[in-house]
């Protein structure tokens, strides 16, 4: 844990002994920026530093999610197990370093009560920063933020809750891509000069799509000026909400997580994602057909018998129709090992960062076997007698 106080009575502040307050801030080499292309082959880059281990990585990364889905829990949560060196998501260990968080749209009796609910006693973060007034990037913001890190040169992460009161106004004669691409690109400089993780809450579109990146609102210059982009979505089944990730020194995956509304804290969910967010016949089905690949529905239904055989043949078909199981001509059938209902922790071609495996989500796993009570999302046809809660 970081023994640095917190800086006192707002942003701009300075250390108030004397004794300790620099009398010029420390420059920093500026980075080469130009190599010849045996120089750059025979140059040894540092690995990125990780804020979250496989899903934070050094550089800009957008948080995006619809209102009320619980983005301000999730980056305070971060923030406090980044600044305790604690588990982020109650699940990855981290290293602990001094954290600011811009905190925009809250007051500090609002982020007392959050952070009192999640701490549950535990003593708060001495390096933990909350800042709830600051002005935007071009107006001053900026510095203010490379002040704090100038201060803090140990920092591991910024969080900016939310991007909207940073951005500023947008340059006259520019287009809206363009704009959308220099307000990001002021937090870049920041995370790129002091290599740290800088995290922009932002906002999605009301319209869902299929590539969560072109959920994110604003043009495309917001996620294509980030290094990487997280959109938190809402889920049905088991899981409360799916992480979805991408970026230049992460692969892209996603993880499902659940909210624990008694401490606050979003943790994830073990296994692959439509392990939480399919109903519980399918789920029970892929989990078997995971263990006994080949599996006939005869086979399911022997081990599972509280299943209908007849229900259990027509989800596996669908289930092979919508890509969750594989069929062969023999009536067998197999888990899907082209996507991602295979869930095999991967190291990422370009950091070597391993994604987190399953070992280190045990403590908040799923059952193996048996069905869950906390699905909400059963199609109607696999179980008829039952009414669809959602209609």
């Amino acid at each position: 844990m970081s023994t640095n106080p917190i800086p006192p009575l707002h942003l701009y502040s300075v250390p108030s002994d004397p004794e300790t307050a620099p009398k010029e801030l420390p420059k920093r080499e500026r980075p080469r920026t130009a190599w010849t292309a045996d120089q750059l082959m025979a140059a040894d880059f540092p690995e990125p530093k990780w804020a979250v281990p496989g899903i934070l990585a050094e550089g800009v990364n957008l948080l995006a999610g619809p209102p009320k889905v619980g983005k301000s829990w999730l980056s305070l949560g971060l923030a406090l197990s980044v600044a305790s060196g604690g588990h982020a998501f109650d699940t990855l260990p981290v290293d602990g370093g001094p954290v600011l968080y811009l905190a925009l749209e809250d007051t500090p009796r609002r982020l007392q009560t959050r952070m009192g609910k999640m701490l549950g006693g535990q003593p708060a973060p001495a390096g933990l920063t909350l800042v709830t007034e600051c002005p935007p990037f071009p107006q001053g913001g900026s510095d203010a933020i490379a002040n704090w890190l100038e201060r803090n040169p140990d920092a591991r992460m910024v969080v900016i809750d939310v991007f909207a009161k940073m951005r500023g106004p947008a340059p006259q004669g520019v287009s809206a891509y363009d704009a959308d691409y220099v307000a990001v690109g002021y937090a870049k400089r920041i995370a790129d000069h002091y290599g740290i993780a800088v995290v922009l809450v932002h906002h999605v579109r009301k319209a869902g799509s299929d590539d969560f990146l072109t959920e994110v609102s604003g043009t495309n210059g917001i996620a294509g000026a980030a290094d990487a982009t997280l959109v938190l979505k809402r889920a049905r089944g088991q899981a409360d909400g799916i992480l979805h990730v991408t970026g230049r020194d992460v692969d892209e995956a996603e993880y499902a997580l659940q909210f624990q509304a008694a401490s606050g804290a979003w943790q994830m969910l073990d296994g692959p994602v439509t392990d939480h967010t399919i109903g519980d016949t399918r789920a029970a089905i892929l989990r078997h057909v995971r263990v006994h690949p080949g599996a006939r529905p005869k086979d399911i239904v022997a081990a599972l018998p509280q299943l209908d055989a007849e229900n259990v043949r027509r989800t596996c078909s669908r289930m092979a129709a919508d890509g969750q199981l594989a069929k062969d001509g023999a009536g067998r059938y197999y888990p899907d090992t082209e996507t991602r209902t295979e869930g095999k922790p991967g190291v990422s071609q370009v950091s070597d960062c391993p994604n987190p495996s399953s070992d280190l989500r045990k403590q908040v796993g799923q059952p193996e076997s048996g069905l869950s009570h906390l699905s909400d999302s059963r199609p109607a046809d696999e179980n008829p007698g039952e009414v669809d809660r959602d209609a």
